[in-house]
């Protein structure tokens, strides 16, 4: 399971590091977008709101790939994974697959590394101030 866990975070790593930096270096051609969709991305890219998402997908993708932070960078690629999903279900179905896998592969990442996230869903009883 362990060598599972490496190589998932490697692929997610890496997928997010070289899509992220496209929007930097423009090294990948962006297929040209119409409706809804295009007008999204389009908005997202004139607002400078697309460099800002890609700079957490090249840190959390970094994160992920040195391996020493891993859950930090799942929780900075969660809310971009999120929207990847929503963006696919409501705007695009042909990337919905690849979506879904990113998904999954995320899931499977987040549940390896469950013991970092248990503090944020264990109960805890806080002293208030008129306690003291």
């Amino acid at each position: 399971m362990k060598v599972a866990t490496i190589i998932a975070r490697i692929l997610l790593g890496l997928m997010f590091v070289v899509f992220g930096s496209n929007a930097f270096l423009h090294f990948l051609p962006m297929p040209e977008m119409s409706g809804p969709a295009g007008d999204f991305i389009g908005s997202m890219a004139i607002t400078g709101y697309l460099k800002v998402i890609a700079a957490f997908q090249i840190a959390g993708g970094a994160l992920l790939l040195i391996g020493r932070y891993v859950p930090l960078g799942l929780t900075l690629l969660g809310p971009v994974i999120v929207n990847i999903i929503l963006y696919h279900v409501f705007m695009d179905q042909s990337g919905l697959m690849m979506a879904a896998i990113v998904s999954a592969v995320s899931l499977f990442l987040l549940w390896r590394y469950r013991t970092a996230f248990l503090p944020l869903v264990r109960p805890r009883r806080y002293v208030s101030v008129n306690e003291l």
